[in-house]
C-alpha cells in the first residue's frame, strides 16, 4: 500500500521519522524555505493560504501526489493510540501512527477521522458557526448546493442541525475517494469565492475557506456513507499552551468548548 500522510505546517518543528509521513510547507508562496515539501510547486493555490488555512496542502495533494492512499495532519495534532493526560510531549511522540498502523487500519475501514468534537445540548453546528463566524458564508454555501450540487442538500442540512462534527480536516483514505471529495470541495470553495466579500474581515476571520470546509467535509462523509474508524488525536503541545490557546479563542471568538481550533 502506498500511503502518504501529509503534515501541514507553516513553522519548523518536529516531524515523525516514519516515511509515511510527508511534511508540507502551506502557504510557501514568498516565504522562507522551511526545508519541506512547499506547497507552491506543480499544479497549487498557494497564494491562497491566508483564507484557505491547510487546504492549500490539501490541493497541492490533490494535484501532484501519485498515491493509493492520502491523509493529513497538523504539525501539532496527529492520529494515534490512546494516550493518558499526564504522559509528556515524548511520551506522546511515540504513540502516532506508524505506517504499518495507516496500512492495517485502512483494509479494514474507508476512511479514518479525528473522534466527533462535542458541541453541547445548546449548541448545534449551525448555531455554533453563527456565533463564532458570518453565517452569511454558510448560507451561502448552501445556496451553490441547491444550485450546482443538489443532492448534497439533505446532508447539509442534517450536519448543521447536529450537535457534533468531525473537525481539523483531518483524515486518511483511499486516493478515488479523496480525488472525488476535492473535486467537489474546491468547485464549492471557488464559487463562494466569487459571492462572498470578505476585504473587512479580520486576519481570523479571512480564513473562512478553511473554517467551511471542515463544516462540508461532513456534509460529504455523510453522503458518501464510508465506513468509518474514529481516533484519538495526539496534540504535541503541553497542557499549559493548550489552556492558554483556548481561553484566548473563547475570549475572541467565543468558541464555546472548541479545544484547540
Amino acid at each position: 500500500m502506498n500511503i502518504k500522510i501529509i503534515v501541514a505546517t507553516h513553522k519548523k518543528f518536529w516531524m515523525p521519522e516514519d516515511e509515511v509521513y510527508l511534511p508540507i510547507q502551506v502557504g510557501a508562496e514568498g516565504k522562507v524555505d522551511l526545508g519541506y515539501t512547499p506547497d507552491n510547486t506543480g499544479d497549487n493555490i498557494s497564494y491562497k493560504n491566508p483564507n484557505y488555512c491547510e487546504l492549500t496542502g490539501l490541493y497541492w495533494a490533490w494535484k501532484n501526489l501519485n498515491v493509493d492512499y492520502v491523509g493529513l495532519c497538523h504539525y501539532r495534532r496527529y492520529f494515534g493510540h490512546e494516550v493518558f493526560d499526564n504522559e509528556s510531549i515524548e511520551e506522546k511522540k511515540r504513540h502516532i501512527l506508524a505506517g504499518s498502523d495507516y496500512s492495517k487500519l485502512l483494509r479494514e475501514y474507508d476512511v479514518l477521522l479525528p473522534e466527533r468534537m462535542l458541541l453541547g445540548r445548546n449548541f448545534t453546528v449551525k448555531k455554533q458557526y453563527e456565533e463564532c463566524h458570518n453565517l452569511n458564508d454558510l448560507m451561502t454555501v448552501r445556496e451553490i448546493l441547491l444550485k450546482d450540487w443538489p443532492s448534497y442538500i439533505n446532508a447539509f442540512e442534517t450536519i448543521l442541525s447536529k450537535h457534533s462534527f468531525y473537525c481539523f480536516n483531518m483524515f486518511a483514505m483511499r486516493k478515488k475517494y479523496f480525488d472525488q471529495y476535492c473535486g467537489w470541495l474546491f468547485d464549492v470553495l471557488f464559487k463562494l469565492e466569487n459571492r462572498i466579500n470578505i476585504e473587512h474581515y479580520d486576519s481570523y476571520q479571512k480564513r473562512v475557506f478553511g473554517f467551511l470546509s471542515e463544516r462540508l467535509f461532513n456534509v460529504w462523509l455523510l453522503k458518501q456513507n464510508l465506513s468509518i474508524k474514529e481516533m484519538p488525536i495526539i496534540f504535541l503541545e503541553n497542557e499549559n499552551q493548550q489552556k492558554e490557546g483556548n481561553v484566548k479563542r473563547k475570549l475572541k471568538h467565543k468558541m464555546y468548548n472548541i479545544l484547540n481550533w
